[in-house]
């Protein structure tokens, strides 16, 4: 179909519809804006389960799909990004392409070459990009020095086919970079595995051109989930939970004023009820509504999509450069 959307309503559709692909369905069958034409899906009681429940049509193939829809999530396994996103470019599809964009540089190459020659748009799935913590942080972070971020999670066969750099990390890569602002000059890695083929556990030290650095820890094999950052600049002190949607900061003015009480004796030392911490009150979103959102407004106007190809494929590079250097052991 033409990559122009000549309906009222963004004709959207879902390839995948597993764990992830399912909140896609659920969300696209519920947005203004937007009529859902329908899944691609290969296990059969899946597609009449989702199908059933949002009342969709079920397509044999992705050329059919491509043909039904303006619009189109790619929720399959990463190693299959390419071979279903291809197709549905080439029949003119917009698509929003879960995180990573693909698994190798090559692929997302092939994808990206095709999307400009088809004149469509790609948004990847950096998801946490449109929670209201990052949407806070974009505002108030302006030189950060110094960043930690930590990212657990329970482990589940879904997501293994690859590591964890690229399974969980690669979100607090996207955020990081978008943060900083500034080029990667220097990378040290380590990780392990523990119950699938590749790194389960890693840690990751990003140092930028500007003199930030970047410490980014990430496991699958946790008994809760943990998705926090904290940011250090020259202002204040940030610490945000993205799971949550909470935190707070320190400003740099209310650390002076506490350090002049301490030195006066008006409070005691490790009193940290003294200390000026602002709660940060954010009007809390389920992220993925808001970055389908996003995504049908950006196909709607033709405009490009705040987390675009050029950020997911930038996010990929250091990720496989964390990935390879794990393996290799060497700097």
């Amino acid at each position: 179909m033409s990559s122009d959307v000549t309906t009222d309503r963004v004709r959207c559709g879902v390839a995948g519809v597993g764990s992830l692909g399912q909140h896609h369905a659920r969300i696209y069958a519920s947005l203004p804006g937007v009529q859902f034409a329908g899944v691609y899906e290969e296990n059969d009681a899946r597609a009449a389960e989702i199908c059933g429940r949002f009342g969709c049509r079920r397509f044999a193939t992705l050329a059919e799909l491509g043909e039904a829809c303006d619009a189109v999530s790619v929720v399959v396994p990463t190693d299959k990004h390419a071979a279903v996103a291809l197709p549905l470019l080439a029949a003119g599809c917009h698509l929003l392409i879960e995180k990573p964009i693909c698994a190798s540089l090559a692929d997302a190459e092939r994808v990206l070459a095709a999307a400009q020659a088809a004149g469509v748009l790609v948004q990847v799935g950096h998801i946490e990009h449109f929670n209201p913590v990052m949407g806070f942080l974009e505002k108030e972070v302006a030189e950060p020095r110094f960043i930690t971020t930590e990212r657990l999670a329970p482990f589940t066969p879904r997501g293994t086919e690859v590591g964890v750099v690229l399974d969980l990390m690669i979100h607090d890569i996207g955020i990081v970079l978008e943060l900083v602002k500034s080029p990667l000059v220097k990378l040290d890695s380590v990780g392990v595995s523990v119950l699938s083929k590749t790194e389960d556990i890693a840690n990751a030290r990003l140092q930028f051109a500007n003199g930030c650095v970047a410490n980014l820890s990430t496991s699958r094999m946790s008994l809760k989930k943990v998705r926090e950052i904290r940011v250090f600049q020259s202002s204040a002190y940030l610490s945000f939970d993205f799971m949550n949607q909470t935190g707070h900061l320190v400003r740099k003015s209310g650390m002076l004023s506490y350090a002049a009480q301490l030195m006066a004796g008006a409070v005691k030392p490790g009193d940290l009820t003294a200390m000026p911490v602002e709660e940060i009150p954010l009007q809390k979103g389920e992220p993925l509504a808001l970055e389908l959102a996003h995504f049908v407004e950006s196909v709607a106007q033709v405009r490009q999509p705040k987390v675009g190809g050029a950020l997911g494929k930038t996010a990929l590079e250091v990720a496989i450069a964390i990935t390879d250097q794990i393996r290799s052991g060497q700097p």
